[in-house]
């Protein structure tokens, strides 16, 4: 047995439960050893009972006096025992654990843990944890009792694997392969923190407090060091590329295009743009990440750094994750810079489009083989580009842009939009480039500092953070079951008045794990009778890229009142004529989420408002929601996600793709900044970490990205 043993195989664990293992993502050894107890129950305490004080836990030695399976009139089995330690008797119950009467016979000397408690007259324990004192059963760790008598590690469980038997397991299993853990951190970063193979030893089977707090210590120090080592060596290895040549920044030719815009940019849009100018200066690859607000006019400073691209003679690749998406942006940077005598393109490479060809297809010096770069016709069919737009200078499109298809020798900024993936497919994309263009990443998702320093410590961050000014505020209501009605009412007159309205659902169909959340194809069946006269369109994922573009074109161009969908509406077309969000479920969602959400509307001149529905009107749940009332920053909103809710329910983490924490945690900025100076210092010492073999290792273990 080694760290890489699929459980399967190991003796005692088998099939079924490799199955159930598999469900908490528990594949091997190492995924054991690695799933870290959530909580410890403090056992520690061994008293009689007579001097055990009722309602707190304890832990007894004592006596199995009698036990019986006990059958109520529902039919459901009831295990009760008398036990005896010398200097009182308690009642012991279990539900549905009729096979105890098998493993536990009168007579048997048993330690036992649980919350005392008094039913009636009688000294009872509900449920309690046991093992038999004469079984020898102890930790080959801690050489402790391992169910009772101690701090007892609690772990994230599905059915069928209970953290007793996950005790059981690691006792077994972690002396047998504790030879294979090496520690591969320096000593000067390591210090007094304990070695690897203490820190499983204690995080698992705790003597006391101490070890807790120190296998803590460690552990989160390595998980957000690695994070912090991986995305700094890709930050070097950007610095070692050679780029296009310096840009110059035109300004008189910027004042000019400033000139013809009808808004004026914000402090914060001139700030970011600043930023980008001074990379754009510096003669290194520019990577930057700029994050903003719904609204916030991204796209305008994007649309800007294309032009400077375009003045030092460079064409601009824009990148969006849809095809509508695409299409939006294709219009506004036609609008913007098309009067400045710039060619604009779109590619996306979807072969569906050579079916709406309205001309021959034409020899094109961009692509090299088959391929569409496209521009919308006005009556919306996609041709293929001809003429003056053969040598675009900016070119709009989706991940088809990566195409081997398309040249990219004059290549100097591409620019990406809401693609939380893309890291890794850039960096593969480009490895093999010894000249790269710039890189501009743009987001409306809203990350804390502490996520920014360590899930894109690669990237250099600029913030928008502020609002167009004249845009009116979003009025956020959270709605209570009794109130659903007249917000129906509402609903219907503004429509009425000829306004539009979205209505989110977390699910497409009704879950039987969340039977009371109203998914989009239930809700859309419902909302047709509340609203018989309105126009009803429905939105989901599952829906083919043409559906998905039919119904979202219908409810721009007004033919549809309400647009029923999942959250794949999240990043979308801007409709300025929808003035109302309504999300389902809402508890289900992020702060963060929802404040996304909610940026879809507030886009025109009209008042706008969100209106959060839930199922779950407890005062913890309700409390959170009421955040969006009174909170429109959408950087606050998602720290206090990130208190209430952790890191692995918000951000990041599934969503991104990125990194997943077991168990530390981006909410704590002090272990953040340390392991970031630990990994500058071990790049400032060796960068490409010859002197440092171990840690080589480990990482090319674990990542692609390694130094040369």
């Amino acid at each position: 047995m080694n760290l890489n043993t699929p459980l399967r195989h190991v003796t005692g664990i088998g099939y079924i439960q490799g199955r159930r293992l598999a469900e908490l993502n528990l594949l091997t050894v190492s995924d054991l050893i690695n799933h870290f107890p959530f909580r410890y129950e403090d056992f520690s305490e061994i008293v009689p009972i007579n001097e055990a004080e009722l309602n707190t836990k304890v832990t007894l030695k004592g006596e199995i006096w009698s036990i019986k399976n006990v059958y109520t009139k529902s039919r459901k089995v009831l295990t009760q025992a008398v036990f005896n330690d010398g200097s009182n008797s308690i009642n012991l119950t279990w539900f549905n654990s009729s096979y105890l009467t098998k493993s536990i016979l009168v007579g048997d000397k048993l330690q036992i843990s649980g919350k005392l408690t008094k039913y009636g007259s009688k000294l009872s324990i509900i449920m309690p944890v046991w093992e038999k004192l004469n079984s020898h059963q102890l930790s080959a760790i801690s050489h402790q009792p391992l169910h009772t008598g101690g701090l007892i590690p609690v772990y994230p469980e599905t059915e069928g694997l209970s953290s007793k038997w996950l005790r059981t397991k690691l006792s077994q299993i972690l002396p047998k392969v504790e030879l294979f853990i090496e520690d591969p951190m320096p000593e000067e970063i390591k210090g007094k923190m304990l070695n690897l193979k203490e820190a499983y030893k204690k995080i698992h089977f705790p003597q006391s407090e101490d070890d807790v707090k120190k296998s803590h210590e460690r552990l989160e120090f390595d998980e957000i060091f690695w994070i912090q080592l991986k995305t700094l060596i890709v930050k070097n290895l950007w610095k070692d590329k050679k780029p296009v040549e310096q840009f110059r920044i035109d300004n008189e030719q910027l004042t000019k295009f400033l000139t013809t815009l009808s808004f004026k940019l914000t402090d914060s849009q001139e700030k970011v743009l600043q930023e980008i100018f001074e990379d754009l200066k510096r003669g290194k690859p520019m990577n930057r990440l700029v994050q903003g607000e719904v609204g916030s006019g991204k796209t305008v400073v994007a649309a800007i750094a294309a032009y400077v691209a375009h003045l030092n003679g460079y064409t601009t690749q824009y990148m969006a994750p849809t095809e509508i998406l695409a299409f939006q942006h294709y219009a506004t940077f036609k609008k913007l810079l098309e009067p400045l005598g710039l060619n604009i393109g779109i590619y996306t490479g979807s072969r569906k489009f050579t079916k709406a060809q309205t001309h021959p297809p034409h020899p094109n010096p961009l692509l090299k083989g088959e391929g569409n770069l496209e521009i919308p016709s006005p009556s919306r069919k996609k041709v293929r580009m001809r003429g003056i737009l053969e040598n675009p200078d900016i070119i709009i499109g989706t991940h088809a842009l990566l195409s081997d298809k398309l040249k990219h020798e004059n290549l100097g900024l591409i620019i990406i939009d809401e693609q939380q993936r893309f890291g890794v497919e850039q960096r593969s994309f480009l490895r093999n480039k010894a000249k790269i263009p710039h890189f501009l990443t743009m987001t409306a998702t809203p990350i804390p500092r502490t996520v920014a320093l360590t899930l894109y410590g690669d990237l250099d961050l600029s913030i928008i953070s502020e609002l167009p000014k004249g845009r009116i505020p979003i009025k956020t209501h959270f709605v209570p079951g009794k109130k659903r009605d007249d917000a129906y009412k509402f609903i219907e007159q503004r429509v009425k008045e000829g306004e539009q309205v979205y209505l989110i659902t977390p699910f497409i169909e009704i879950s039987e794990t969340m039977a009371t959340v109203r998914a989009a194809k239930d809700e859309f069946e419902t909302l047709k009778k509340i609203f018989p006269k309105l126009r009803l369109g429905l939105l989901h994922g599952q829906l083919k890229s043409k559906e998905k573009d039919d119904v979202l074109n219908s409810f721009k161009d007004g033919k549809l009142d309400i647009l029923v969908s999942t959250s794949v509406v999240e990043v979308g077309v801007d409709v300025p004529n929808a003035t109302i969000m309504v999300i389902e479920g809402a508890e289900r969602f992020g702060l963060a989420q929802l404040h996304q959400l909610r940026g879809r509307v507030g886009r025109g001149t009209k008042q706008s408002y969100c209106f959060l529905f839930s199922t779950n009107e407890e005062s913890s749940v309700v409390s959170r929601l009421k955040n969006l009332e009174k909170i429109s920053d959408g950087l606050k909103l998602s720290e206090i996600d990130l208190r209430i809710r952790g890191s692995g329910e918000i951000f990041g983490l599934r969503q991104s793709g990125r990194f997943d924490l077991k168990i530390a945690s981006f909410n704590d900025l002090e272990l953040i900044e340390k392991t970031r100076a630990a990994a500058q210092r071990i790049l400032e010492n060796s960068p490409t970490l010859d002197i440092y073999p171990q840690l080589k290792v480990k990482l090319s273990a674990v990542d692609s990205v390694v130094p040369d």
